[in-house]
């Protein structure tokens, strides 16, 4: 079966981490012993000049796997007039989002061809049930609507060769935020005034900051604008997926103060490593987070969280994270990449 990606966000030399989450949609298929090809083009005259070479040297595909609709959408629909190609779309934007807004600041022009393009297409996959809610609410609907999630690295789902003394009553426990520091989203300044918060109260805690981003030097110069003890922080900078890893295996729990969010990647991260979790109540965070796993706050409510981290690190050890970790498997290449390829072989 041969199946052809339209992304505007894919892994490149300019960016390493855009669009990691459909090059790992890529990877979990290809390992179903599926036939994959990426036009990965931000710019119309590109995309077409690639489709045009790829013709002459692939053929046709079976089917075409739209990831956001955006431009490409045209693409995937003239493919299909065209040739009888079927597509399906896996949407991953959060512009759809009342919190985001970004989708309704669009033209009258723009809706009717996105909704066009999501009605048109065999089927319509999104990450999370609220973001396939929102996009009903924009007027963008089909027929056959489903959830599929991302894809998190198998080495998430190994146990350290040697298990961390952080299972045992430490005298100082590790809070872990990883995230692309854009603001407008991740609000990791809500998270420092939580910190600063929790500061006052117990200092038997150290929060690591995972990543870097637009947003970095700015939330850098508010964290030393906050006097916080230098020893309840720890920055990495940028890391790989391994080394986040690493720093999963050494934490004793995750925290992601988002704005809004559809399914952060690195929370399915954090649940295949069996972490508990404290995140806001936006998006689909709701559909990962539970009782069972972590806590849940309202967005942009500092004090709520903090009580949330104190409450976490008072009573962490009491989650079970073999049960964690167990549900966590519905992340993995091979979960998600048969669920993949049994819609492909759906829809063509």
């Amino acid at each position: 079966m041969k199946v052809l990606y339209l992304t505007p966000w894919y892994p490149s030399e300019r960016d390493a981490m855009a669009g990691l989450f459909v090059q790992k949609h890529v990877e979990a298929v290809q390992a179903q012993g599926v036939d994959v090809r990426v036009i990965h083009s931000e710019g119309w005259a590109d995309l077409h000049r690639q489709w045009r070479q790829l013709k002459r040297e692939w053929g046709l595909p079976d089917v075409v796997q739209l990831n956001v609709v955006q431009k490409q959408g045209l693409l995937a629909h003239r493919l299909k007039r065209k040739y009888g190609i079927p597509y399906i779309i896996v949407e991953h934007w959060s512009g759809y989002l009342p919190e985001n807004g970004q989708y309704m600041q669009m033209s009258v022009a723009k809706h009717r061809l996105y909704a066009r393009i999501v009605r048109d297409a065999s089927m319509l996959l999104c990450v999370s049930n609220r973001l396939a809610d929102a996009m009903r609410t924009c007027g963008l609907q089909n027929a056959r609507t489903s959830k599929i999630n991302n894809v998190v690295d198998d080495f998430f789902y190994q146990k350290p060769a040697v298990e961390s003394p952080k299972s045992k009553v430490e005298s100082v426990k590790t809070l872990l935020h990883v995230s692309c520091f854009d603001e407008r989203a991740k609000n990791v300044k809500g998270l420092l005034r939580a910190a600063k918060l929790l500061s006052a109260k117990r200092s038997d805690w150290r929060l690591v900051l995972v990543g870097t981003g637009i947003d970095y030097q700015a939330v850098r110069a508010y964290a030393d604008s906050l006097n916080l003890p230098e020893e309840l922080l720890h920055w990495t900078g940028e890391l790989t997926p391994q080394q986040v890893s690493d720093e999963m295996d050494k934490a004793d729990m995750f925290v992601l103060p988002s704005n809004y969010e559809n399914a952060p990647v690195v929370l399915s991260e954090s649940l295949a490593k069996g972490l508990p979790i404290i995140a806001t109540r936006v998006g689909g965070i709701p559909e990962m987070v539970n009782a069972e796993n972590g806590l849940l706050v309202a967005p942009g409510d500092d004090t709520e969280l903090a009580q949330a981290m104190e409450q976490m690190l008072d009573h962490y050890q009491e989650y079970d994270r073999e049960a964690i970790r167990k549900a966590g498997k519905q992340y993995s290449y091979a979960t998600v990449g048969a669920e993949l390829k049994q819609i492909y072989e759906t829809v063509r």
